[in-house]
């Protein structure tokens, strides 16, 4: 979409958060999606359009190497060569947020110690996935991670995923005996349970939403702002919705939160990032490809996807 520099550059421009110290990952966050060309391979142009295309209108921080981006498909010569190239493209204009996590907790702390964080704000790690472990082992999982982590860790909660919810009390310990644990993203769905760590978190820990649908009603209860998905595509858009709702101007946020209700559905009901990706493919950002096991979403929701797109005026 197109919108001047002024616009831009007034007042629904939150403060940018610069203190090591506290938490920098605030306001709008896109979880990035990897554009790939017909032939299956990393779509280097399209990536950094969309990176340009994003920082350009006002996004707060970039989460790099998510589910979103199709991590499990790429190789790690791809992934190395993705965060460096976009730790030079952004060059220090947002945070990055760097996911870093798996079901052995070995392994992610060799990745803490060994790899290279230069660009780095923090890291994104999700619960360990498929085996299961207890609340204590997801507790010791990631004390270990923030022992050995050289950045600021944001802890991900998304069970429908890894198949275990972190409960409240976990969150809540690791909160308050790590100093460098700064956040959640919470996307286990269950707001009763967010507004629990809410109500009693430290008062430098945060909640951030995983999940477009429910930014607004968990910003009012107290959270920060959102990792989107959404965000790819509608930057301007999502980040006004947040910001507003971040200063307490409710209607207006709940207006814009109303006018993207059935795109939320829509850009999930084929999976993630599908539906993004399919709105990408339609504003002409990206094209519509995905690494299987993934595919495109099903023609009828892309067509919808386009009609929405219509009607809403969503356009470059």
């Amino acid at each position: 979409m197109a919108y001047s520099a002024e616009a831009l550059l007034t007042r629904d421009m939150p403060p940018k958060e610069t203190s090591m110290a506290q938490n920098k990952f605030k306001g709008l966050g896109v979880a990035l999606v990897t554009p790939f060309k017909s032939d299956g391979s990393i779509d280097w142009d399209a990536l950094f359009r969309l990176v340009e295309y994003q920082i350009s209108r006002g996004i707060d921080f970039l989460c790099v190497m998510g589910t979103t981006a199709e991590t499990p498909t790429l190789t790690s010569e791809e992934k190395k060569r993705i965060r460096e190239e976009i730790v030079q493209r952004v060059a220090g204009r947002v945070p990055i947020l760097l996911g870093c996590g798996g079901n052995s907790t070995a392994a992610v702390v060799q990745e803490l110690k060994t790899g290279d964080f230069t660009g780095i704000d923090g890291i994104l790690s999700v619960c360990p996935y498929y085996n299961k472990p207890s609340q204590e082992g997801i507790y010791q999982h990631f004390a270990a991670i923030a022992k050995a982590s050289p950045v600021p860790v944001v802890l991900y909660n998304v069970p429908g995923r890894t198949g275990v919810n972190m409960a409240v009390e976990t969150t809540l310990r690791l909160a308050r005996e790590f100093d460098n644990v700064v956040a959640i993203k919470e996307a286990s769905g269950n707001i009763s349970q967010m507004d629990e760590i809410i109500k009693n978190k430290p008062q430098d820990f945060d909640v951030i939403s995983g999940d477009d649908g429910i930014t607004f009603p968990l910003i009012t209860l107290g959270a920060v702002g959102v990792i989107s998905v959404i965000g790819n595509a509608l930057p301007y858009e999502f980040s006004r919705m947040v910001r507003l709702a971040l200063r307490g101007e409710y209607p207006q946020a709940l207006e814009i939160h109303h006018r993207f209700t059935e795109l939320f559905k829509l850009l999930f009901v084929d999976g993630n990032p599908a539906g993004v990706k399919a709105l990408l493919s339609e504003m002409g950002l990206i094209q519509n490809e995905l690494r299987l096991p993934l595919v495109p979403a099903r023609l009828g929701t892309e067509k919808r996807i386009s009609e929405l797109a219509t009607e809403l005026g969503i356009r470059i």
